[in-house]
């Protein structure tokens, strides 16, 4: 995940979000394993008596997230997809009984570099009410997180139409079967491995052993039918998960 520090345009950005104050309140946790960009946001939108938003928690990977997120019971979880521990879809996953209650439910909003299409649908599925990318602007961000407490389902302009065609589609299921037989720890070596890392760079990015990521590559291509990390390249660019 790349490191843009707060969403594209900075100062401008965090100008326009503390253009007027508001009586309006929402409780947030950042989640995102990259610590200059969770102060970037924190620095923009965080400011409670202009923008109405109040940074309660912040998380770095999993276990982190489950664990902040069950404590501050905020709003709106502002989430990354890519984090050490599982992804954002497994804090989703695990934090599923907090989105179904009835009063006062806990919704996320992703918020991330990545547009691919395998991102955006896993962690809709998964249960987040949006997915904004971090070129959005701090004004946007800040509404969209509004938005997202009210119930709504906020989404990148240009990934909106795609969401809607990839759901509405009759002629095919909206994630690749073959892909969602792989958990997500594997989804995550098998971008790696298609984007070139070895085992060793692998390992220290997912904080995880080379013994691990040997692990997990075998049962990719066990479960893919394949039979080395050339057809798994050829495999994973052709599906444009790279």
């Amino acid at each position: 995940m790349s490191d843009e520090t707060g969403a594209e345009g900075g100062a401008e950005a965090g100008a326009d979000a503390g253009a007027e104050g508001t009586d309006r309140r929402v409780r947030v946790v950042l989640v995102d394993d990259h610590r200059m960009f969770r102060t970037g946001v924190q620095a923009e939108i965080g400011r409670t008596d202009i923008t109405g938003v109040e940074v309660v928690g912040e998380a770095a990977d999993v276990d982190q997230a489950v664990t902040v997120i069950t404590a501050t019971r905020p709003e709106v979880v502002l989430l990354d997809v890519h984090l050490p521990g599982g992804g954002g879809v497994e804090v989703l996953r695990r934090c599923a009984s907090l989105m179904g209650v009835a009063e006062d439910p806990v919704r996320f909003l992703a918020l991330s570099v990545s547009d691919a299409a395998e991102d955006v649908i896993g962690v809709i599925r998964g249960g987040a009410r949006g997915y904004v990318t971090k070129t959005i602007t701090g004004k946007d961000l800040v509404d969209s997180i509004f938005r997202v407490q009210e119930g709504d389902a906020v989404f990148s302009p240009r990934l909106a139409g795609f969401v809607l065609d990839a759901f509405a589609s009759t002629d095919a299921p909206p994630v690749d079967e073959d892909l969602d037989r792989l958990t997500q720890r594997e989804r995550e070596v098998l971008r790696l491995i298609a984007r070139g890392y070895a085992y060793k760079e692998i390992g220290k990015q997912l904080f995880i052993s080379v013994k691990t990521v040997e692990s997990h590559v075998s049962a990719v291509l066990r479960k893919l039918q394949l039979s080395n990390r050339h057809e798994l390249t050829r495999w994973a660019t052709a599906r444009r998960l790279v």
